[in-house]
């Protein structure tokens, strides 16, 4: 899926907890509803079957509770996205990355292939659909998560190019598929941020690492061997540049991918170098944007959220734009587009107690006209008004009434932009009083049912706060729209 992707380091952030954040998009025109739900232990299959590549795994004894944010509609198998586990274990999956053909003719895809003209079904190797699912209830670090995917991609390989991001509370790792079979792995360092738009991302990578000790990197067994038997390093000088030697640097790329990245770097470091006019370091179009940088400032959920809602505001390229040389307008793909399916920050706090430490920020539908809900996550259940969506459209949840509120401000942006700057504002706002209200209750008991208790009642107030203020700021967006229409007159009765 099309989806934007940012790291946070531990020392890179506000408050020292490692942060990772994605937003998860459908294709175009296609649009997702999600819900973000608790899977227990019992719930889980102990045979996994792919709905897409019909693949079969059998999985380990004993998983772990995990939030996730499964698809609200049946028919496509359970994407469960993101999600953290008991052990305060995140991950987000998976930001899909482009790659070349040289790699593909190399190591192809595993691809379903149907049963046809008497020959039996192939089944294809593992994707998307199942990713979360398959790792994350059966890891109790970042470090072992990349360890049980990358054998999960060697045995049964991938039909898909794919980023995923780990996460607890010590380290952050990114793991990226190298056509069918092989992978690559590096810790994000714990001063830095990392973005990710669409496209293989790592522009350094230390082999003597992953094949000794590794500190910092990891990888499939034989990549170096497959890299020098397909001729796939086109270094001059010997280096290993992972997305010069796996990636792509199409033309698309320009439009759809670098933008991105270019973006979010400007806004994070917008001193560190010129991003703009003649003499630009780096512009939309650079293929040798930074993988990751130390901020020029400590990263907030805020400033994540911004970013992540970006449409390339105060930029020549904003498809909003309504003053000055309109020519460059909407050139590039926003970040933050009509579709959007949820939008998901797990923020893991190192000095919280272990049963409070993650909190999982939610928000449904467009960014740019959206909200974070902050969810403790380790609890047995999650609140109905993000739990219930399905695939009728309804108030009674935060995913329908975020694409209602999305749909109708972006079609009187004018009228109703300042509605939804309230909005966000005051929801977050909110949403910050009511995590320190909680915390300051769970530093009262030691016990284990009162806390889950107190998470409960906390998640709940959450959701409650946040139905008020999205109903409201509906009915405002509703009536902005309504004023709008095309039937108006401005004469009232005498």
């Amino acid at each position: 899926m099309a989806c934007t992707t940012i790291l946070v380091g531990k020392n890179a952030s506000y408050d020292g907890s490692t942060m990772i954040a994605r937003n998860d998009d459908s294709g175009a025109g296609h649009y997702m509803p999600k819900k973000f739900v608790v899977v227990h232990p019992e719930e889980r299959q102990k045979v996994y079957r792919s709905v897409i590549s019909h693949v079969e795994i059998e999985l380990p004894d004993n998983p772990l509770r995990c939030t996730s944010m499964p698809n609200a509609v049946d028919g496509e198998g359970i994407w469960a996205a993101s999600g953290v586990n008991a052990k305060n274990v995140a991950m987000t999956a998976t930001e899909t990355i482009t790659s070349n053909p040289r790699v593909l003719g190399a190591d192809p895809l595993v691809v379903y292939e149907p049963a046809k003209d008497g020959k039996e079904e192939k089944a294809g190797g593992i994707g998307e659909e199942d990713i979360v699912y398959i790792v994350l209830p059966y890891i109790t670090s970042a470090r072992e998560g990349v360890k049980r995917l990358g054998s999960l991609l060697e045995t049964y390989g991938t039909y898909e190019m794919n980023g995923i991001a780990f996460q607890d509370k010590d380290e952050i790792w990114w793991l990226e598929t190298i056509g069918g079979h092989h992978w690559i792995a590096r810790r994000v360092p714990d001063d830095v941020y990392v973005v990710m738009p669409n496209q293989f991302g790592m522009d350094e990578f230390d082999l003597e690492d992953a094949y000794g000790e590794q500190k910092g990197f990891m990888c499939s067994a034989d990549l170096k061997e497959f890299v020098e038997k397909n001729h796939l390093n086109l270094s001059q000088d010997g280096s290993f540049i992972p997305r010069d030697i796996f990636g792509s640097h199409d033309d698309s790329d320009h439009v759809y991918n670098t933008p991105r990245a270019w973006y979010m770097l400007r806004t994070l470091n917008p001193q560190t170098f010129t991003w703009d006019g003649p003499d630009a370091d780096y512009t939309p179009l650079s293929d040798d944007l930074p993988w990751c940088l130390i901020p020029e400032k400590k990263i907030t959920v805020e400033d994540v959220k911004y970013v992540l809602s970006s449409h390339y505001q105060g930029t020549p390229y904003d498809p909003y734009l309504s003053y000055g040389d309109k020519s460059m307008k909407g050139a590039y793909r926003s970040i933050g587009v009509n579709r959007t399916d949820f939008l998901s920050v797990i923020q893991m706090r190192a000095d919280h107690e272990d049963d409070s430490r993650a909190i999982e920020w939610v928000a449904f539908c467009s960014n740019a006209f959206n909200t974070l809900l902050p969810f403790y996550a380790d609890v047995e259940k999650t609140p109905d008004y993000v739990a219930n969506t399905d695939k009728n459209v309804s108030t009674d949840n935060f995913y329908w009434t975020s694409r209602l509120i999305a749909a109708m401000a972006d079609a009187s942006y004018k009228s109703s932009l300042f509605h939804v700057e309230r909005y966000q504002g005051h929801v977050m706002a909110k949403s910050h009083a009511l995590i320190a209200k909680y915390d300051a209750k769970l530093a009262q008991t030691a016990d284990k049912a009162e806390r889950l208790v107190i998470k409960h009642e906390a998640n709940e107030a959450i959701a409650q706060m946040a139905k008020e203020e999205a109903l409201a700021t509906l009915e405002k967006v509703l009536s902005e729209l309504t004023n709008q229409m095309k039937n108006a007159y401005s004469r009232s009765d005498a």
